[in-house]
C-alpha cells in the first residue's frame, strides 16, 4: 500500500467527518484517527454477541482507546486477555492476570494503562499459547475486509510474529472496531502481502461479516524490513536468529544493504555509520604579484590595526556614580573636566547679584510676583521662591542690573502689603549665600526662570 493512497483515504474520512459535524469524540494524530469511548463503546458491545467471541478462550486486543471497552468485556467474561507491548519495544505480549475474586471495578482497573503494567505477565517467543480471536484498530476498512492501519505496521507485525510462534493461523478470527464513516471502498491493489485482513467489522450501528478471500500473512517477510526496524524492535532480532537456525531465508531488503551476514546470536546490533569529518578549506598560500603570500598580508594588516589602536585608545566606559556622571572617558579626563568646571563657576557666580524680598503675604502666588516684576521692569535672571517662609530671592547678572532693579522695587506692594527689599552681599558661592541667610537646603528651593515680555 502506498503512502499517497492511504493519505487520500484518510482525507476522505476527514471530509466525511466534517460533513457529518463529528468533532467531539475524535482525535487526529499523525494523520490517523483514534476512535474514542463514546461511539466505540457501542460498537464494542456488539463483540459480546459474536459467537466467535463467546466460544473463545484467549483474546488478543490492541490496547488503544477505541478497543478499551472490548478489553473490559473480555476481562468481565473471565477470558484470557493478551495485549501487545507498546511499539514492541519490551517484548511481544502481556497476559493480563487480574487478582483473585476481583470486583467489577478492579477488573476495569486492569484494563487501564497502569493496570496492564501492574497485572501484566510478559509472554515471549517461547510461550505456548493459542489465540482464538484478535481485535485490531483501523483507520479505514472495506466491507470486503481490506484494512488500512495507522501506517506503522505494528498490528501486521504482531500477527506475523504470532504466526511464526504458532499462536494464530488462517482460521483465527480477526475483528475490527470502527465508526460507520470509516467503512468505505478500498481497492484490492492497495493491500500488500503483509497486510492483515479482517473477518468482522463492528460499528455502532451494525455488524459486517466480510467473507474476505485474501490470505493473511504467513509470517514475517524479511525482505520488507531493514536494519533500522530491527534496531527499534528487539524481538525481531531474536525471531530472525531462530528462523536462521531453522534454515529459513532471513535476508533483509536488498535496497537497504547488500551484504548482511546473519549470526546465531540472540540479538543483532545495528552499527551506525561513521561520521564523516567536517570539511575545512585549506589556507590560501598563493603569492601575490609582489611575492608576498596572502597570509603575510593578513598578518601585516593585523599589525597595522594594533598600531592604530594604540594611537587612538578605546574609550573606557565608567559606571555612573553619586554625582550622576555617565561618561566613557578615562578617570583623568573626568578629573580635568571637573576642575575646569569649578574654575568656570568661580568666575561666573560672583558676577550674579542677589536681591531679597521679605515679608511676602502668605496668600500671594508666585505668578502674581512675576507679573509685578514685569510691570516695573525688574525681571530677574532667576527667581527662588520661598512663599511658605514669606521671602524670595532675585538673581541679576551684575551689580549694575541689581541696583536698577532695587530702585524699581522701592515701595513695592503685593496684595496691599508692603514688602522689604534689600541687596545681598556678593559672595563666592551661590549656595553659600542662600544657606547663610537662613534659607532651606537647595533641594527644597524651587528655581524658576522668569522671561521678560
Amino acid at each position: 500500500m502506498t503512502i499517497m493512497a492511504a493519505q487520500k483515504i484518510i482525507a476522505t474520512i476527514t471530509k466525511l467527518l466534517n460533513c457529518a459535524n463529528i468533532s467531539f469524540g475524535w482525535l487526529f494524530m499523525h494523520f490517523f484517527l483514534f476512535y474514542t469511548v463514546q461511539s466505540s463503546a457501542r460498537a464494542c458491545m456488539r463483540l459480546a454477541d459474536l459467537q466467535e467471541f463467546k466460544s473463545s478462550q484467549t483474546v488478543k486486543i490492541n490496547p488503544d482507546r477505541p478497543q478499551l471497552q472490548a478489553c473490559v468485556l473480555t476481562i468481565e467474561a473471565r477470558k484470557t486477555l493478551l495485549v501487545p507491548t507498546p511499539r514492541l519495544r519490551y517484548g511481544l505480549l502481556n497476559k493480563i492476570v487480574p487478582p483473585k475474586e476481583a470486583t467489577e471495578a478492579q477488573l476495569r482497573r486492569c484494563c487501564s494503562s497502569l493496570g496492564m503494567k501492574a497485572f501484566g505477565v510478559p509472554m515471549g517467543l517461547d510461550a505456548k499459547m493459542k489465540v482464538d480471536l484478535l481485535v485490531v484498530g483501523s483507520v479505514a476498512v472495506s466491507e470486503k475486509g481490506y484494512r488500512i492501519g495507522k501506517g506503522e505496521g505494528y498490528s501486521d507485525m504482531e500477527y506475523a510474529i504470532m504466526v511464526s510462534m504458532g499462536a494464530v493461523n488462517e482460521s483465527t478470527v480477526v475483528v475490527t472496531v470502527v465508526h460507520d464513516c470509516q467503512v468505505l471502498d478500498i481497492p484490492e491493489e492497495l493491500i500488500g502481502s503483509h497486510d492483515v485482513t479482517v473477518d468482522y467489522i463492528l460499528t455502532p450501528t451494525r455488524v459486517i461479516k466480510t467473507n474476505c478471500q485474501l490470505p493473511k500473512p504467513q509470517g514475517i517477510i524479511w525482505m520488507k524490513l531493514d536494519t533500522d526496524k530491527l534496531g527499534k524492535i528487539p524481538i525481531l532480532n531474536k525471531l530472525r536468529a531462530l528462523e536462521q537456525q531453522a534454515g529459513k531465508d532471513v535476508t533483509l531488503g536488498a535496497d537497504r544493504t547488500t551484504a548482511d551476514p546473519v549470526t546465531a546470536e540472540p540479538s543483532l546490533k545495528t552499527t551506525q555509520p561513521k561520521r564523516q569529518p567536517r570539511w575545512r578549506p585549506r589556507q590560501n598560500t598563493h603569492l601575490d604579484v609582489k611575492g608576498a603570500s596572502i597570509q603575510d598580508l593578513r598578518q601585516e594588516k593585523k599589525r597595522q590595526g594594533e598600531q592604530k589602536t594604540k594611537k587612538h585608545p578605546a574609550r573606557v566606559r565608567k559606571e555612573s556614580g553619586d554625582n550622576g556622571l555617565e561618561t566613557g572617558k578615562s578617570q583623568e579626563k573626568v578629573k580635568e573636566q571637573d576642575s575646569q568646571e569649578g574654575k568656570r563657576k568661580a568666575r561666573y557666580l560672583p558676577s550674579m547679584t542677589s536681591i531679597y524680598i521679605e515679608e511676602i503675604p502668605a496668600e500671594l502666588h508666585i505668578s502674581e510676583l512675576k507679573t509685578a516684576l514685569r510691570e516695573i521692569k525688574a525681571t530677574p535672571l532667576k527667581l527662588f521662591w520661598h512663599g511658605a517662609q514669606h521671602w524670595a530671592c532675585l538673581k541679576y547678572s551684575d551689580l549694575q542690573a541689581a541696583d536698577q532693579a532695587l530702585e524699581a522695587l522701592q515701595g513695592l506692594t503685593l496684595n496691599g502689603h508692603n514688602v522689604k527689599v534689600k541687596l545681598a552681599k556678593v559672595q563666592q558661592g551661590e549656595k553659600n549665600s542662600v544657606e547663610t541667610s537662613g534659607t532651606p537646603t537647595p533641594s527644597a528651593v524651587a528655581e524658576i526662570k522668569v522671561t521678560s515680555n
